[in-house]
């Protein structure tokens, strides 16, 4: 009985309004605007702390405006160094050494004799961006590195060079560099192309206004075989875009009409209706850094959509060439698709659905028959049999506590490498 009537009277004191002590500190006696301004200079576990105080902290300390800028930080936004996602990491291989980001840096490691460890010093660090790396390429012994600053990074591999130049006004989502070309995306709805020059870095050579956020990009993997037009040579590449809207790009029937053809194995006119957008193919005139080039300055030319029919928001995540021909993407809505321009660019070739109904973040081939996704929960690795839609095995590599997406995957002929949101798994293939 006795614990009922402390717990009632409990009760009432909290029911009655806390009014502000008239004795204390000669801080509790300023008005409230400079007790706002001063607590709001407090992180989290100050104001917590500042809330046992009294009942009078307790309800000042909980008003929303102290609260509002702690609770923005922590949203899931992707890119804010106090949220949930404070690493969204992005890695390559090369050789005996593996690269990969993290938060703004991008750490080189050579492998342990056993391939399935790395060495715990790293071999260098490249940095200069002010926010997380978003994505990074190697190239002609360089890092491209594309940072949630909206800038572009060129370091050089075995040297202390390192430049950065502003290419957009937000994030750059991904970045591919081939041929002396270096091809950015963004969230800023557009995408650029930039040469590798020394002289020429920063120079902005493109533009395409996308009209939509680009995930992911990818330049054709030989420039030698680039597609010509008289007077021109043209050099494709591809955009993953955030969304799909019907007929978003058009250029001259003419040209249009010459680059269908190429697509074609008959080589026959195709006279019906441009397909729906899903990843957009672009071409863009080849330019060489070298040599200056007054009045290049230009938007590109669209050369076709892939697909048709698909919702809004399947936006597309990662895409990769295989072949000047053929290509994969991946992205929201569940599917990794297999597309051959030359049997059509409306309908692929072959596709895979993620069972489980989970985004696909990133995907890698070996170039034959294999084929490894990577899923946005439980940190989620798939491999398949290209011949046979089913999934061959799966391997979940978080618990529950400590989902994370796999943003990306690498892999050699022994292990498997996928980056999670706050470590690196390894799957060893040869001591399963």
């Amino acid at each position: 009985m006795a614990t009922a009537a402390e717990e009632e009277a409990a009760a009432a004191a909290a029911r009655e309004p806390a009014c502000r002590p008239a004795a204390g500190p000669a801080l509790l006696c300023l008005p409230e605007e400079l007790l706002l301004l001063i607590f709001s200079y407090l992180d989290m576990q100050a104001l917590g702390r500042l809330a046992q105080v009294c009942r009078w902290l307790r309800r000042f300390t909980s008003c929303d405006l102290l609260w509002r800028r702690i609770a923005r930080a922590s949203l899931n936004s992707g890119f804010t160094r106090l949220g949930t996602d404070l690493q969204m990491p992005w890695m390559q291989l090369e050789g005996d050494s593996l690269y990969i980001s993290q938060a703004n840096f991008i750490l080189a490691y050579q492998f342990r004799p056993d391939g399935a460890s790395l060495n715990r010093r790293p071999l260098g660090v490249f940095a200069g961006h002010d926010e997380d790396v978003c994505h990074f390429v190697l190239a002609n012994s360089h890092i491209i590195s594309a940072g949630g600053d909206g800038k572009i990074g060129i370091h050089k591999i075995h040297s202390t060079f390192t430049v950065k130049y502003s290419a957009h006004v937000q994030e750059v989502n991904c970045v591919d560099c081939k041929g002396g070309i270096i091809v950015s995306g963004s969230r800023d709805r557009t995408a650029k192309v930039w040469p590798l020059a020394s002289g020429r870095l920063g120079q902005c050579l493109h533009t395409i206004q996308t009209e939509d956020r680009v995930w992911s990009i990818a330049i054709s993997p030989l420039l030698s075989d680039s597609i010509s037009f008289p007077g021109q040579a043209w050099t494709p590449f591809l955009l993953g875009l955030n969304e799909r809207r019907p007929e978003l790009w058009t250029m001259g029937w003419a040209q249009r009409q010459e680059i269908s053809n190429l697509c074609k194995p008959d080589g026959k006119k195709d006279k019906s209706p441009s397909p729906s957008v899903d990843v957009p193919v672009f071409l863009f005139p080849r330019v060489d850094a070298s040599v200056e080039l007054p009045g290049q300055q230009g938007s590109g030319q669209l050369m076709t959509h892939l697909g048709s029919d698909f919702p809004p928001g399947a936006g597309v995540l990662d895409v990769m060439y295989e072949s000047p021909s053929t290509l994969l993407s991946c992205g929201y809505d569940t599917y990794v698709r297999y597309w051959d321009l030359r049997a059509s660019a409306r309908k692929c070739v072959m596709e895979w659905e993620e069972p489980h109904d989970s985004t696909l973040y990133c995907l890698q081939t070996d170039g034959n028959h294999l084929l490894a996704t990577g899923s946005s929960y439980y940190g989620v690795v798939r491999l398949w049999d290209r011949r046979q839609r089913a999934c061959l095995h799966a391997f979940p590599l978080t618990s529950t506590p400590l989902s994370s997406p796999v943003y990306c995957l690498r892999f050699t002929t022994r292990h498997l490498y996928a980056a999670l949101s706050y470590n690196l798994r390894v799957l060893d293939f040869q001591n399963p």
